[in-house]
């Protein structure tokens, strides 16, 4: 499933999470990458001559392609998924019951966990905004699996007014508690102090989440449409800073070129430096599906083992 309009009919985070991958992996199945369904700890592609009795035929039925159920094989890959849950995370207001950078981020992050569980791999959560707020080891118990969604949900419940970022403190100190050679995964529009000495500090600290040959992925979470391209009405707007309150009158049409180019020149030096630390950059637009994060976190799982 990755049509975000067909996700709000569910409450349950878990059953949330359990569709969107059941989806993924059917499209995975379907497409030129059915190859990667062989790193499913779950399923193996059915070899003529071997016994019957473990094929998986709901799996036959949806996708008419032959896979067995395996139990022996276990995997011992820790994922640590960071998010940032400062207040800028929480646009644009979902008082209607639309997307925002946090829900994207939440459901992201929970449908990552369910395909980490159905590899017997182990997931670990970390929350920050001016500070760590959580930060557990990476498990793969049931019972661990289910305390990270209700932290998850939590943060879907939480809605915090002028919480700002402190991205570089936060990250170096997770970076200090993370397993060795993990993979540790970011949700964060990194929308923070944007001064070439606070810039230089931030990308020090993505280097460090490097440090014992971690695997990283930044998803930089944007609502590309109106943050990336500030598609707005050219009229006048009270712009708010989510995060100081501070509030802004002006015309959308005197600003925006101006607005686009910073914004560019931002996204452009991060993809830079993330290139130069080995850090996967993706740009995970909320108004896209969920596949922009699966299939890279895939992708970089099958390098890894």
């Amino acid at each position: 499933m990755d049509n975000l309009s067909e996700i709000h009919e569910f409450d349950n985070l878990e059953l949330l999470a359990n569709q969107v991958v059941e989806g993924f992996i059917i499209g995975l199945h379907k497409s030129p990458f059915h190859g990667f369904s062989v790193e499913f700890a779950e399923h193996r592609i059915y070899n003529p001559g071997e016994p019957m009795k473990n094929l998986d035929w709901k799996v036959y039925a949806r996708t008419d392609r032959m896979y067995t159920k395996r139990y022996e094989e276990e995997t011992n890959l820790r994922c640590q998924i960071v998010i940032d849950a400062s207040s800028s995370m929480y646009f644009p207001d979902d008082a209607k019951g639309g997307m925002n950078k946090m829900k994207f981020s939440v459901y992201s992050a929970a449908a990552l966990i369910n395909l980490l569980k159905r590899q017997r791999d182990a997931a670990g959560l970390s929350v920050f905004s001016d500070e760590v707020k959580v930060n557990t080891p990476a498990r793969s118990s049931t019972k661990h699996q289910q305390m990270l969604y209700a932290q998850l949900d939590r943060l879907l419940k939480d809605k915090p007014m002028n919480v700002r970022t402190n991205a570089v403190k936060s990250l170096n100190e997770i970076a200090d508690t993370v397993h060795k050679r993990s993979m540790v995964i970011v949700f964060s529009d990194m929308f923070e102090d944007m001064s070439a000495e606070r810039t230089n500090e931030l990308f020090s600290a993505l280097q460090h989440l490097k440090f014992n040959k971690h695997e990283v992925i930044l998803f930089h979470v944007v609502d590309k449409e109106k943050e990336l391209d500030f598609n707005f009405e050219n009229r006048p707007y009270v712009f708010v800073d989510m995060e100081t309150g501070e509030k802004v009158k002006l015309q959308a049409g005197q600003v925006k070129d101006y607005y686009v180019s910073q914004m560019a020149k931002f996204e452009h030096d991060l993809k830079l430096r993330c290139g130069q630390y080995k850090i996967e950059f993706v740009e995970a637009d909320i108004n896209k599906g969920y596949k922009q994060v699966l299939l890279p976190f895939l992708m970089k799982r099958a390098k890894m083992f």
